[in-house]
């Protein structure tokens, strides 16, 4: 964690014209109890600072294992290999590790570090809750409360979070699965370890950035400030595009909004 905040602290703070292929990308991705949010917890959790001048091998990597005070779902279990009986013994204190990973997230935020992750939605929600449960703000506002330079603005301050699956959605029309073990296949990116672990799941995840804009200028030239509208007005196409066809299957549509 100390690395990570020491090196976010002398980053200078990026501009918001600064393009995605060009930006540093703090990428995150968590292990949990189960997919439920508020009732399960996060157990795993990995930040990954990626600098696009050095790529992989300069990465800075924090990661947690948690003890979410909750019994582990058999289910997730067996997907992630955590049990109840381990993280009673060796994981962290809950409200430490989840107060040093959003400590770390808006420090990025605040140097205009898009936060990313694989599927954001699910990540990002998963940690709001557990910062509930510690009794803290969510992300957003931790991230304007420590807004000093700022704090006048009468214009309200935004999570910046890159999704490489709303992105690769918008510029690759390709069919079939978009899981990220098939989505980094597709893109001939080579897993640092097995999936399904945290560290693992967050590297492949930033990998994924390199190939996507070098192939597609569209995802290249997408800036700062325009990262969280463009996000948004993709998976609204997609959404619509798909609930089409799931109409035609007589299934449940897709509810609701990204981010």
């Amino acid at each position: 964690m100390t690395q990570l905040l020491d090196t976010l602290s002398i980053i200078p703070t990026q501009s918001m014209d600064c393009p995605l292929s060009k930006s540093y990308l703090l990428g995150f991705d968590t292990e949990t109890t189960g997919t439920t949010y508020g009732k399960d917890a996060i157990v795993s959790a990995c930040l990954v600072l990626r600098n696009p001048a050095t790529g992989y091998e300069a990465d800075i990597t924090s990661y947690w294992e948690i003890n979410p005070r909750i019994p582990m779902n058999p289910m997730a279990s067996r997907v992630n290999g955590f049990t109840t009986e381990y993280l009673t013994e060796h994981g962290m204190d809950q409200e430490v590790a989840i107060t040093e990973i959003s400590e770390i997230i808006v420090a990025a935020q605040l140097k205009n570090i898009p936060l990313l992750a694989y599927n954001a939605p699910f990540d990002v929600s998963m940690l709001n809750a557990d910062l509930k449960k510690i009794g803290s703000a969510p992300l957003d506002t931790l991230m304007r409360d420590n807004d000093v330079d700022n704090f006048l603005s009468t214009t309200e301050r935004e999570l910046l979070i890159v999704d490489p699956l709303v992105i690769d959605r918008a510029v690759s029309k390709r069919t079939g699965s978009r899981k990220l073990i098939d989505t980094t296949f597709y893109y001939g990116v080579q897993p640092h370890g097995n999936f399904h672990n945290a560290v693992a799941d967050t590297t492949a995840a930033v990998d994924l950035i390199e190939p996507i804009t070098r192939l597609y200028p569209q995802a290249a030239s997408i800036r700062l400030e325009n990262l969280m509208s463009f996000q948004r007005e993709s998976y609204t196409s997609w959404k619509d595009n798909f609930n089409e066809y799931l109409k035609t299957q007589g299934r449940s549509l897709i509810q609701g909004s990204w981010l």
